[in-house]
C-alpha cells in the first residue's frame, strides 16, 4: 500500500476520531457528575474502585514503556498486543472512574501549603492531558492499523510521553488524595 492509499485509509476514520474525541470527555464529565442515588437507584458507593483504577493507571504506564521497548527491539507483534492492552486498560479505567463518581461523593484534597498547589497542578495537568490524549491515541492507532508506519512513528513520539504522563500522574493524584478518602 502506498502513502496515498494509506492516507485515504486514514481519512475513513477521521470522522470517528473527532466524534470520539468530543463524546468521550463529555460523557465522562456528565456521568461522573450524576449520582445514581439522585434517580432513586439504591446502590452502595463503589469506594473500593479508586485503588483499582489507580493500579490500572500504573499498569498502563508500565505497558506503554514495555511496548516502546518491544518496538525498539523490532518486535512489532508484541508492540501491537501491548498497545491494544494499554487501550483496553484505559477504557477500563474510564468505566471504573465513572462508576465510582456515579455512586460516591468526590473526595476533597485536605493538604495545605505548597503540597496543595503541587496537587492541584498535577491534577489539572492530568485532567487536561487526559482529554487531549484521546485524539492522539486514536490517530496513532489508526495510522498503525492502516499500515502508515512512518506517520504512526511521528505521532507516537508525541502520544507516548503524553499518555505516559497521564498514566503516571493518575497514580500520583490517587496517592496524594488517598489519605482523605472517607
Amino acid at each position: 500500500m502506498n502513502t496515498t492509499e494509506n492516507n485515504s485509509e486514514e481519512k475513513k476514520y477521521n470522522k470517528w476520531i473527532v466524534i470520539l474525541a468530543i463524546i468521550i470527555p463529555l460523557v465522562v464529565a456528565i456521568l461522573s457528575r450524576l449520582k445514581l442515588q439522585d434517580f432513586g437507584v439504591a446502590v452502595e458507593p463503589l469506594t473500593f474502585l479508586p485503588p483499582i483504577y489507580a493500579t490500572i493507571n500504573g499498569l498502563t504506564a508500565l505497558i506503554l514503556i514495555i511496548a516502546v521497548i518491544a518496538i525498539k527491539n523490532k518486535n512489532r507483534k508484541l508492540h501491537e498486543r501491548l498497545m491494544k492492552f494499554a487501550i483496553l486498560l484505559s477504557v477500563s479505567f474510564l468505566i471504573m472512574y465513572v462508576a465510582y463518581h456515579m455512586t460516591s461523593d468526590s473526595t476533597k484534597f485536605g493538604g495545605e501549603g505548597v503540597v496543595k498547589y503541587i496537587y492541584y497542578f498535577i491534577l489539572l495537568t492530568h485532567i487536561l492531558l487526559s482529554i487531549i490524549i484521546i485524539p492522539f491515541v486514536l490517530i496513532t492507532y489508526v495510522r498503525a492499523i492502516t499500515n502508515n508506519f512512518e506517520r504512526h512513528k511521528k505521532i507516537a513520539k508525541i502520544t507516548f510521553p503524553l499518555w505516559l504522563y497521564v498514566a503516571i500522574t493518575g497514580v500520583i493524584v490517587y496517592l496524594m488524595i488517598s489519605p482523605y478518602y472517607v
